[in-house]
């Protein structure tokens, strides 16, 4: 089975969705630090007896133990979905800072279109090994055949997007 390559047309109209997705992603990082901030104030005035199920105070921090893993799995499940089964990538410290790569081609070989969060459009590209720093601005005849080759044709399409095998 062939992977994505995607145009850039295609990329940039999943920009919408993607500020979505992160979002989503920040809303339950914000919550995460609330909870985490009242079992840390509970932990303050208890310490280790807070962890006993008959303490007073138990039932609180299980409760925001509780929502901290809800929001964790509403993180994997925005990721997975917004991002991983929609054929796009996550580099390396892409979940922190908004970034993605969309899987692409260019002239015979596997490139990155990438859209970091904050940008209005995709307006970028790296090869697959020179990551956010080997950025290059897309030209008017890059933007009209990226991602216009045949994936089949191409070899190393780049990093396995399911890297736990898990989609």
């Amino acid at each position: 089975m062939s992977r994505k390559a995607f145009t850039v047309d295609e990329a940039d109209a999943m920009i919408p969705s993607l500020i979505e997705v992160f979002r989503e992603i920040d809303a339950h990082r914000r919550a995460i630090r609330e909870f985490a901030g009242k079992i840390e104030v509970l932990e303050l005035i208890w310490g280790s007896a807070l962890r006993d199920p008959g303490h007073p105070d138990h039932a609180e921090f299980a409760t925001h133990r509780e929502d901290i893993d809800r929001c964790t799995r509403g993180i994997e499940t925005a990721v997975a979905r917004g991002i991983w089964d929609r054929g796009i990538w996550l580099p390396q410290g892409g979940l922190e800072e908004g970034l993605v790569d969309f899987p692409s081609t260019y002239q015979g070989r596997w490139v990155c279109l990438c859209w970091k969060l904050g940008e209005r459009h995709l307006a970028y590209w790296h090869e697959q090994d020179a990551g956010f720093r080997g950025r290059q601005k897309i030209t008017d005849v890059q933007r009209r055949v990226m991602g216009t080759d045949d994936p089949d044709t191409i070899e190393d399409p780049g990093p396995d997007p399911d890297p736990d095998g898990d989609a």
